[in-house]
């Protein structure tokens, strides 16, 4: 049986042109290739600008974190300072950076004076010609030698060569000074001023274009604010470095060093470890400013210093400046500042004010002669208790309110004399 083949005209069937779809197909995945290396070497450089991007944030960030855990790099608005203009940034610095930039204007004090030169011999009480052969020892003076027999620490504050230091240092007037830098050099100093109120001296050495420090702003510190030390320490390790904060701000103590004894008032307390030797040194804030004069260290004790606001010596350095001396006003009068112990143990009406009294001998009277005080009238026993209509108490203390003013000025004392208050006039004098 034969098959057939139908063929019907109307029935059109067209068949695919497989070679134009090949090349579409081609001509597509050209594109898709295209765009996707396009798109391919897009990623790989947005990912590479991110990927740095966010490497940079994080070491900005991890730095700022480290900076600001160890306080090298902190702004802060004026601070502590007196060196700037209100509304200037103020940078504080690590203390590397610090004693960096300070210590060449941190010196070391050396104290010579002439010492007997001792030799030893032997006596016989017999005579030299005695047959008994008895030979003591003795020590007899065979002339004098200068030695080194003290030191401390001071800072220079001017280029021309002012050091400010301590009283005690340089408190012998038969000794010799003289001063070490950081450099080596060695210069010979000269005690230009003594304060009588302070335990502040000023000197002077032969010197052009010296290092000097920068004054801070005292009445600005804060208790647990950290500051560094830079004395000589024992009179032997020369600026040497501590560091620790304020513990305590106005304090008052009794003093003694160097042969000198006084009271000290409105000091700064810190824990930054002070030594003997370190007396005069600067007490810095973290800007590298002076702040404070390292002067006393109570005894047995763990880290317990004390300074003297800085603030307090500028008056020092512009009298010294403008007239070669340091200027204080004196009322003349020897006294006790009340409080509610004295006033319990004296049988006092007040628990203020200051009580004049006299001292244990007849060198220490409690009205000085030729004074202010004993021109306005004033008596052994009587308590002053305001000047110029201010309170006087522990804080804020007869010869702190005298200071405000000079030599010359007319006060107006509140004075309790025999239960009864009076007022009195007095005419403040120079102090010598």
């Amino acid at each position: 049986m034969k098959s057939f083949h139908i063929y019907n005209p109307d029935l059109k069937i067209k068949l695919p042109d497989f070679k134009k779809i090949g090349e579409k197909i081609k001509n597509f995945f050209k594109s898709i290739k295209k765009e996707i290396f396009i798109t391919v070497v897009l990623a790989i450089i947005f990912g590479f600008i991110a990927g740095l991007f966010s490497s940079v944030c994080l070491f900005k960030l991890s730095s700022f974190n480290n900076y600001f855990s160890t306080n090298s790099i902190v702004q802060k608005k004026n601070v502590g300072s007196g060196n700037n203009q209100a509304g200037s940034i103020h940078q504080e610095k690590s203390i590397p950076e610090i004693v960096k930039e300070v210590s060449p204007a941190v010196v070391s004090i050396v104290i010579s004076k002439l010492v007997p030169v001792l030799e030893r011999y032997y006596y016989n009480p017999f005579g030299e010609d005695s047959p008994f052969d008895i030979r003591i020892p003795m020590l007899r003076e065979k002339g004098k030698e200068l030695q080194e027999v003290g030191g401390g620490t001071g800072f220079i504050v001017s280029r021309d060569g002012l050091i400010i230091t301590n009283k005690h240092v340089v408190n012998d007037s038969d000794a010799e000074y003289s001063v070490l830098t950081n450099d080596g050099k060695e210069y010979k100093a000269k005690v230009l001023a003594r304060d009588p109120v302070q335990d502040v001296a000023i000197l002077q050495i032969s010197g052009n274009n010296l290092p000097v420090v920068k004054f801070g702003d005292s009445d600005k510190l804060e208790i647990g604010q950290t500051v560094i030390a830079i004395g000589n320490a024992l009179g032997e390790f020369r600026n040497t470095v501590s560091a620790g904060i304020i513990s305590g701000l106005s304090r008052t103590i009794t003093a003694s060093g160097g042969g000198v004894r006084e009271q000290l008032e409105q000091l700064i307390q810190t824990d930054a470890a002070i030594n003997p030797g370190n007396s005069g040194g600067p007490l810095l804030n973290l800007y590298g400013e002076v702040i404070g004069i390292n002067t006393a260290i109570v005894q047995n004790a763990q880290s317990i210093g004390f300074a003297i606001p800085i603030n307090k010596v500028k008056k020092d350095i512009n009298d010294i400046k403008a007239s070669g001396r340091i200027i204080y006003p004196m009322l003349g009068v020897r006294y006790v500042l009340v409080n509610k112990a004295i006033a319990e143990s004296k049988n006092l009406s007040v628990d203020y004010g200051a009580l004049i009294v006299g001292g244990e001998s007849k060198d220490e009277p409690a009205i000085i002669s030729g004074s202010g005080a004993e021109k306005a009238g004033l008596k052994e026993g009587d308590i002053i208790l305001e000047l110029n209509g201010v309170k006087i108490t522990e804080d804020n203390s007869l010869s702190k309110l005298i200071a405000q003013h000079k030599p010359g000025d007319t006060v107006r004392l509140k004075v309790l004399r025999n239960k009864e208050e009076i007022t009195i006039n007095a005419v403040l004098g120079e102090m010598k």
